[in-house]
């Protein structure tokens, strides 16, 4: 196998033996698979769009499975195959159509697939760069799957974006393609990524409302709980309506966290609170919960062999993990039945305490678009001098403490944004408030990133500025997979530089991407704590 789609890749360098993350050379191949299958899906799909046959269903297995490839979230061999002969069925469906219209497909040279997968295929082209970019393209695509995927179960659609992820796809099949070629689809990429979260953003605050400024303690109730891990709001929503009067509690855990502030889900009584840290902790965290825990996307950790909690994870969506429950979708009402997980909520004991926290959420760009006028006039007398972006992502890697020292060393003079599962590193701490808000100010899951794109750009347009980059805001990103590159490209797209990028810079880019990231938008990696702050002007 050959894996570095993730932060934690061995060595920063692939995974060729087993994935860090806990998939085997057997499941890793079969991922590689589906991902040329998708191509060459996307390749046909796009050339039937020219003559109006393209197909909505293909455009949907194709997102669905992209989402599927990312990052912890599919450890079922099985399901896995499904989608590959799902995909490769619909290919055969489309390819009789262009029979039947006589439209000519021969040029596509579809079939491409090596005889051996994983190292052996994309990583079979011999220029690095090119081979670079085409992985960072398919890293950043998948990351808009995921938020396409989300926007769809609450109803959204975008036929743009479903029309542009199956262009770029198949200029990646294009044996022949120039870099300059290849550096304009990556910014397109990120450009792709701004509509996908624009898409998402629509369609959370459309069904839910928009988020509120909300203090979120870590209570535990005396009944037993269910804990719903992951970003999909559609499927907490429908959980809380299937558990009312049933004496069950709601909790919701790392990405969950954001829900609470959504003016809908407050109507629950037994929407309890937050329970636990980010991802990676489950482990530790599910064993203390006592109860089941459904896992609605990606950031599944594989439970050790000595787990107790196996038998009380569920899964749903796009995340599978062998030996465990899957609750599906039924396709004509496309909703879900949750009785399995109830039944088993019933037959656990209420959780356990495992810390006593008090969190401040709800700041996306609604709420922020309401504080712009304290923010503003505190950089103005000089209470903020700066305001710094640490959104991203969390990971189980010691470097990481990196984050939580930076947060904890800032001036009292500076703003913390942050977005995503990163803030986890420093959002328990206690740092001394500024002004008339909190010190940190959440936007909510990873997709929220738009709320801090918009609201910069409300600053930049009150502040009279041209550039996004005259504002006094610094970015300090962490990073550690598909969705997180996504947001990365989309920041490069809007022209945003001097972005510290870590803790490590990605392995799947060349020496020469790097170069040319360094040059152009002057992105770097972290470095001590110490040294950052001075590069950043704070000290």
């Amino acid at each position: 196998m050959f894996c570095y789609q993730c932060q934690e890749t061995a060595n920063n360098q692939g995974c060729k033996k087993a994935g860090v993350c806990g998939k085997t050379p057997h499941l890793a191949n079969q991922l590689d698979e589906l991902i040329f299958e998708v191509i060459e899906l996307s390749v046909l799909n796009n050339h039937l769009r020219q003559t109006n046959r393209d197909d909505l269903q293909a455009s949907r297995l194709i997102t669905d499975a992209l989402f599927t490839s990312i990052t912890n979230a599919n450890f079922d061999s099985e399901a896995v195959s499904t989608k590959i002969h799902q995909i490769r069925d619909k290919k055969h469906e489309l390819k009789n159509i262009a029979h039947h219209y006589s439209i000519p497909i021969h040029e596509l040279k579809l079939n491409f697939l090596p005889p051996i997968l994983g190292q052996a295929s994309i990583q079979t082209e011999t220029n690095q760069d090119i081979r670079s970019l085409k992985q960072t393209i398919i890293y950043g695509i998948k990351g808009v799957a995921a938020y396409v995927e989300h926007a769809r179960r609450l109803g959204y659609e975008d036929a743009i974006i479903y029309k542009t992820i199956e262009e770029t796809l198949s200029q990646i099949h294009k044996k022949e393609i120039s870099l300059e070629k290849l550096h304009s689809y990556l910014l397109g990429v990120g450009e792709l990524g701004l509509k996908a979260m624009h898409l998402l953003d629509k369609a959370n605050t459309i069904t839910f409302g928009h988020p509120e400024h909300t203090t979120i303690k870590s209570n535990i109730g005396e009944h037993p709980g269910i804990l719903v891990s992951g970003h999909d709001l559609q499927d907490l929503k429908e959980l809380l309506d299937q558990t009312t009067d049933k004496n069950i509690d709601i909790y919701t855990h790392g990405e969950m966290l954001p829900a609470h502030a959504y003016p809908y889900f407050k109507k629950y009584p037994h929407f309890k609170g937050n329970y636990g840290n980010s991802w990676w902790q489950q482990t530790k965290e599910f064993e203390k919960f006592n109860g089941p825990i459904l896992l609605t996307s990606n950031c599944i950790v594989a439970p050790p062999a000595n787990a107790t909690y196996k038998d009380r994870l569920f899964t749903t969506g796009s995340t599978y993990l062998e030996g465990t429950h899957h609750i599906p979708l039924h396709h004509d009402t496309q909703t879900k039945n949750f009785r399995t997980i109830i039944a088993k909520a019933h037959q656990c004991k209420p959780p356990e305490p495992i810390d006593n926290t008090e969190l401040h959420i709800g700041f996306a760009h609604q709420q922020l678009s309401k504080l712009k006028p304290q923010i503003i006039k505190s950089i103005q007398d000089g209470v903020i001098k700066k305001v710094v972006v640490m959104a991203g992502c969390d990971g189980r890697m010691p470097s990481r403490e990196y984050y939580t020292d930076f947060a904890k060393a800032l001036p009292s003079d500076t703003l913390i944004l942050t977005a995503g599962c990163a803030k986890y590193r420093y959002n328990k701490q206690y740092l001394q408030p500024n002004a008339q808000f909190p010190r940190v100010i959440d936007a909510g899951q990873c997709n929220d990133t738009y709320s801090l794109i918009l609201f910069a750009d409300e600053l930049r347009k009150e502040l009279g500025l041209k550039d996004l980059n005259q504002l006094p805001i610094i970015y300090n990103i962490a990073w550690y997979e598909q969705k997180a590159v996504l947001i990365l490209l989309t920041l490069l797209s809007l022209g945003i530089k001097n972005i510290k990028l870590g803790p490590t810079i990605p392995a799947f880019l060349s020496p020469s991407l790097i170069q040319l990231l360094q040059k152009e938008y002057h992105l770097s990696t972290i470095n001590t704590v110490e040294k950052d702050l001075k590069d950043f002007g704070l000290k």
